[in-house]
């Protein structure tokens, strides 16, 4: 008889996340898609996807919980959590211990505070503007006409980083038009872009001992976790697939209500 299994939907305005996990809470199948603009379909198509990973079926599911933008969309969730508490629990179970969670989005980023026994103790979130988010670095990529996914690689490349002096998008944008046109390296202003994406996170909240970083952002541009680890002088947890802990946290709180 085939064993059950447990899972998670983060519904994000940017990319849907499914990660199924085992009775052993393992993760065993995962999906990441782009949400598009039927959130239903997009969940119908993940956990379908993440199913066929794990060698399972719908009639193996005992529970599913959801989370995110668009956690309400998932027809198929038995019952629904936060943002907040589905990362926290994600992170916890991954790194049993007192943390700094720094969560960078498509859309938000957070800090989520955590003792030792995984209670959250604080936590702080950048909804209201797009500067340190994906979608900020999504504006950029438009307006030096470099893909997206190429940017981490032309990050890491840079002799001479370009400091900008907005935070804000707009102004961010005239900023790279004004340096590409005072012939600056490409890669020196992406990076310059990378450093105010963490500056601009960092300065949300004061951090603890240890400290992870999560979400789409961090999965597709590693080097910005090099750049906070030189910002915070030492090193920062990553989990193996940092998009999926709040669809990891979403699993887990449906495995404790079966």
């Amino acid at each position: 008889m085939s064993s059950s299994v447990f899972v998670g939907i983060d519904l994000g305005a940017s990319r849907t996340k499914v990660a199924v996990l085992d009775e052993n809470k393992e993760l065993i199948g995962r999906s990441v898609k782009k949400s598009g603009i039927d959130y239903g379909q997009t969940a119908d198509a993940c956990l379908e996807e993440a199913l066929a990973m794990a060698g399972k079926s719908t009639a193996d599911i005992a529970q599913t919980f959801a989370t995110g933008y668009g956690r309400k969309n998932v027809s198929f969730a038995k019952d629904n959590k936060t943002e907040i508490a589905c990362h926290a629990k994600g992170c916890y179970h991954l790194f049993p211990k007192a943390l700094s969670i720094i969560d960078i989005g498509g859309q938000d980023n957070k800090i989520i505070k955590l003792n030792e026994r995984g209670l959250r103790t604080d936590f702080k979130m950048n909804r209201k503007c797009a500067a340190g988010t994906g979608a900020f670095l999504e504006e950029m990529s438009l307006r030096l006409n470099i893909p997206l996914e190429d940017m981490n690689d032309q990050a890491t490349r840079s002799t001479e980083m370009v400091k900008l002096g907005s935070y804000c998008t707009v102004f961010s944008g005239t900023e790279v038009l004004e340096n590409i046109r005072n012939g600056k390296k490409v890669e020196d202003i992406i990076k310059g872009l990378f450093f105010s994406v963490i500056k601009r996170v960092m300065e949300m909240d004061a951090l603890t001992e240890n400290v992870v970083m999560t979400g789409g952002v961090v999965a597709h541009n590693p080097y910005l976790v090099n750049m906070a680890e030189e910002m915070i002088e030492r090193e920062i947890l990553v989990p193996a697939y940092p998009q999926l802990t709040g669809a990891v946290g979403a699993a887990l709180f449906a495995m404790n209500h079966q």
